[in-house]
C-alpha cells in the first residue's frame, strides 16, 4: 500500500514539474526568436569581416553547387570537381562531369589554371556583400570572372571569355585549406 502510494506521489511529483518546466521553456521560445534573430544578425556581421581578410589574401575557392549558361540553363552539379579557386596569383576555373566520360580534364570538363591579372574588390557594408572582378590568362584563353560573395557564405560567379559565352558558378565560398576539391588534368 505505502509502495502504491509513494508511486502515485512520485508520479504527481514527476508530472508536476515536467508541466513548469513546459510553461517555462514555451516563453523562453519567444525571446530566443529575437535573441537568435540578433544572434544571426551578429554572426554575419563577423562573417562579413572574416571575409575580408580571404579576399585581400586572395585565397578561396568558390564551390559550384549549379552551372548555369547564357541562356539561363541551370545544371546542379558536384561541387567538388566544379569550381573556381584563387590562391595568390593562380587562379583555376574548372567545369567537371560525374556522368561519365574522360573530357579534356579526366574529370568530364575542362581545367583551366593561369596568373590573375587585375584584381578589384568592392566592399557593400550595408548589404553585407562583396564585388571581385579579376581577370585570368590560361593556355586556353583570357577570361573576365565577376564573383558576388554574401556574407553567409554563398557566392556566384559569372565567367566571360573572348567568345560570346558566359557561364555561371553557384555554390559556397571556402577556404583553400578546408575545400575538397579535385583538380583535373590542365586543358591544353
Amino acid at each position: 500500500m505505502k509502495t502504491k502510494k509513494m508511486n502515485i506521489v512520485s508520479l504527481f511529483w514527476i508530472v508536476g514539474l515536467s508541466w513548469i518546466s513546459l510553461n517555462g521553456a514555451s516563453q523562453d521560445i519567444k525571446l530566443s526568436h529575437q535573441e537568435r534573430k540578433e544572434a544571426e544578425k551578429a554572426q554575419m556581421a563577423a562573417n562579413f569581416y572574416i571575409l575580408d581578410s580571404l579576399m585581400n589574401a586572395r585565397s578561396f575557392v568558390l564551390e559550384a553547387d549549379n552551372l548555369q549558361n547564357q541562356y539561363g540553363d541551370r545544371a546542379f552539379v558536384s561541387s567538388n570537381i566544379n569550381f573556381i579557386r584563387v590562391d595568390k596569383s593562380v587562379g583555376v576555373l574548372q567545369t567537371g562531369s560525374d556522368w561519365g566520360g574522360r573530357g579534356y580534364n579526366g574529370v568530364g570538363g575542362v581545367t583551366a589554371e593561369g596568373n590573375i591579372g587585375t584584381w578589384k574588390v568592392d566592399r557593400d557594408a550595408k548589404k553585407l556583400i562583396y564585388r571581385v572582378q579579376f581577370s585570368l590568362l590560361t593556355n586556353i584563353g583570357y577570361y573576365d570572372v565577376f564573383m558576388v560573395v554574401s556574407a553567409d557564405g554563398r557566392a556566384s560567379a559569372t565567367i566571360s571569355g573572348m567568345s560570346r559565352g558566359k557561364l555561371t558558378w553557384d555554390g559556397h565560398l571556402e577556404t583553400v585549406n578546408n575545400s575538397r576539391v579535385f583538380k583535373g588534368q590542365n586543358t591544353i
